[in-house]
């Protein structure tokens, strides 16, 4: 729990210090209030709505105890003794899966209707396990938070940019090069702090989520028949919400190097999850 709440806490600084840091660079004093104001609005933006953004950007629909999903949760929920979340199905055809909410009392859990499609039961179980794992390590209110700040990063570039902010002395518009320069590095920075934490967790979360389904093979099939299908289908996202998924998603416009993926590779999430041993087995 301590460790989770310094990483909160370094990555809130960390993130905060690029919005600040942009802002005076681009446009001086004046920028760095501008700036300040942009940080704490998505700093509460990012607390208490990044489930709602979350959610509204995929098009969730909740659904209750008369879908076979919200039944799946529940079992795992009950069993991994936490408070059941709410339940939504995203219409995107891509395979994947998130968890959302500042906590356990108000998460909210999401797959897409591609993953419910290729996956069967004990499949979708594993899916779901590992995304309560996230809920259960209070991981979800970093990825939100970092992804909502990360975003808003490109946002403040692009404000400057277009003259969105006058420099203190009088100049004109912001500095374009600056602009430029701090579009590009601005989100390359908020990815790397990202990836790294992101990583750590997911490896975290695979364990941990074969603990509560008590077989680690059932997300170790679900991931391989993700990413297989992945790489047929991208997923129309937003890369600074990468981090909230169970596979990164993949963008017709992406080629990214290991260095910024937000997940570590599949043969070493499937070496973790194998290497261990089962809790007991768990059917439903």
């Amino acid at each position: 729990m301590l460790i989770n709440i310094f990483k909160t806490g370094m990555l809130f600084f960390i993130l905060t210090g690029l919005v600040l840091g942009g802002g005076y660079m681009i446009a001086g004093e004046r920028g760095l209030w501008y700036a300040l104001i942009m940080a704490g609005v998505m700093n509460f933006v990012g607390f208490f709505f990044s489930d709602k953004i979350a959610l509204m950007s995929m098009h969730a629909q909740q659904v209750g105890p008369e879908h076979e999903l919200y039944r799946i949760v529940l079992a795992l929920a009950q069993r991994a003794n936490l408070p059941m979340p709410r339940v939504y199905v995203s219409p995107t055809a891509a395979p994947n899966a998130f968890a959302t909410g500042r906590g356990p009392k108000n998460a909210a859990v999401c797959a897409t209707a591609g993953l419910l499609q290729i996956l069967n039961r004990n499949e979708v179980a594993g899916v779901m396990a590992h995304e309560l794992a996230h809920v259960r390590h209070r991981d979800i209110l970093i990825q939100s938070v970092a992804a909502t700040i990360a975003g808003a990063i490109s946002v403040l570039g692009y404000m400057f940019m277009w003259g969105g902010v006058r420099r203190d002395d009088d100049e004109g518009g912001g500095n374009p090069f600056l602009a430029l320069l701090f579009i590009i590095l601005g989100p390359i920075a908020a990815g790397l702090i990202q990836a790294a934490i992101s990583r750590t967790r997911e490896y975290a979360a695979d364990t941990g989520g074969a603990e509560i389904c008590g077989d680690p093979m059932y997300l170790a099939s679900a991931l391989e028949k993700i990413h297989a299908h992945a790489r047929q289908i991208p997923m129309d996202v937003n890369p600074a919400f990468n981090s909230m998924f169970i596979a990164e998603p993949r963008n017709v416009m992406q080629s990214m190097a290991a260095l910024f993926s937000t997940h570590p590779p599949l043969e070493k999430r499937l070496v973790n999850l194998i290497g261990r041993e089962t809790t007991g087995m768990y059917r439903y």
